[in-house]
């Protein structure tokens, strides 16, 4: 497990886990995942957990994303960035945008965070030995509004957050649910949180892998595999303000906040096909059809931004080096890619709700999405067993 607990003066009890999407049938498109079925199978990428509840009021973390083991200033991935709705904060964007790469780990955490979040980066990078010549770094964090459920003003532990998060990153399976940048999160009025999911292309298609990660804190009218989740369980967007869609629904306006489909969603994508920022920013922006597919809109609040890398050795950049050389994937080879991260956006999203747990505050309780009406709902269109 790779999640911790910062504690403060009041911890809740870790709740068990529910299950992962294909536990109930969810298994987007036509790809096989890797063995983790995560943005781990990537080689190199690793991964960590800090959680941070205190008292009844602070309910948030910070989720790192490494991608590669080596020194990631000198051996720079190349990235870039696709915007579906601009309403959020994501620092170090210019840069990335500027040069097509990033040269510290990834964090999500949430909102008002990402100042403090992005300060401990930097430390953490300048005190590396080899770093100590370093005069300029530019951390990359992103962030959800997790204001719903945590105190989001008072940001305390994010520091320390920070540094247990990158410390404790790790290959291999990955907790999701309610861990990390997830703990405060919530999706279509359910708990929501950290998801992951791969695909591996076949050799014919280059044999290349694929891994998101998301961190899912938004609206919408949910459906899965096209099945309306939201609307048959009686909780979706602008519910107030239109007639029923579905007789006896399970939600009502007193289970949640008033739904209108805002929020955000954090997508960090990780592929070791060889691809520079232009490549890299067009498989961002399928991400955004996977995160439709699940019943998003991109409301005007939502902040949905897709960060892609590549982990390639091949396309790796050293910021000494006067000349670049690169043996980057060609145009016609990217349609493969492009249908593995839809697929893989997609589940992440279900894993992302499917195990989280329940998540208390002063603010109310924020339930998961009833797993066993989610079945049931499923298996009556012929999805899963």
């Amino acid at each position: 497990m790779r999640s911790l607990l910062l504690v403060g003066l009041l911890a809740p009890a870790m709740l068990s886990a529910q299950v992962r999407a294909r536990t109930v049938g969810l298994a987007p498109g036509i790809f096989a995942p890797g063995p983790f079925n995560a943005i781990t199978d990537v080689a190199g990428v690793r991964v960590g957990h800090a959680t941070v509840s205190e008292g009844d009021s602070l309910r948030t973390g910070v989720t790192a994303i490494v991608p590669h083991g080596g020194d990631l200033y000198r051996e720079r991935v190349p990235a870039a960035l696709h915007v579906g709705n601009g309403f959020g904060k994501l620092l170090g964007v210019t840069q990335l945008r500027e040069l097509g790469e990033v040269e510290t780990p990834i964090l999500l955490t949430c909102t008002l965070c990402i100042w403090p979040a992005g300060d401990a980066l930097a430390q953490w990078m300048l005190q590396k030995p080899e770093n100590a010549s370093v005069r300029s770094i530019n951390p990359i964090v992103g962030e959800t509004n997790d204001g719903q459920l945590n105190a989001t003003r008072w940001r305390g532990g994010i520091g320390r957050a920070v540094v247990q998060a990158l410390e404790s990153a790790n290959p291999g399976a990955v907790a999701e649910g309610s861990v990390g940048a997830g703990h405060g999160t919530v999706m279509f009025g359910w708990k929501g949180g950290i998801g992951t999911a791969s695909r591996v292309l076949p050799a014919s298609l280059g044999g290349h892998t694929v891994g998101v990660l998301v961190q899912g804190n938004y609206g919408g009218v949910l459906q899965m595999a096209g099945v309306p989740i939201g609307p048959l369980l009686g909780r979706y967007a602008f519910q107030r303000d239109v007639a029923p869609l579905r007789p006896g629904g399970a939600g009502g306006p007193g289970d949640a906040h008033a739904e209108r489909g805002d929020g955000s969603c954090m997508i960090v994508i990780a592929t070791d096909a060889p691809l520079l920022a232009r490549n890299l920013e067009r498989l961002g922006a399928r991400a955004i059809m996977g995160l439709a597919r699940t019943g998003s809109s991109a409301s005007n609040g939502s902040g949905d931004y897709v960060l892609a890398f590549s982990t390639s050795p091949r396309v790796r950049r050293n910021p000494d080096a006067a000349l670049s050389t690169n043996d980057e994937l060609g145009n016609d080879a990217m349609s493969a890619l492009f249908q593995a991260v839809t697929e893989a956006t997609e589940e992440a999203l279900y894993n992302a709700l499917l195990m989280a747990t329940p998540v208390s505050s002063r603010a109310g309780t924020v339930r998961p999405l009833p797993v066993d009406s989610v079945r049931t709902l499923l298996r009556a269109r012929g999805i899963g067993r």
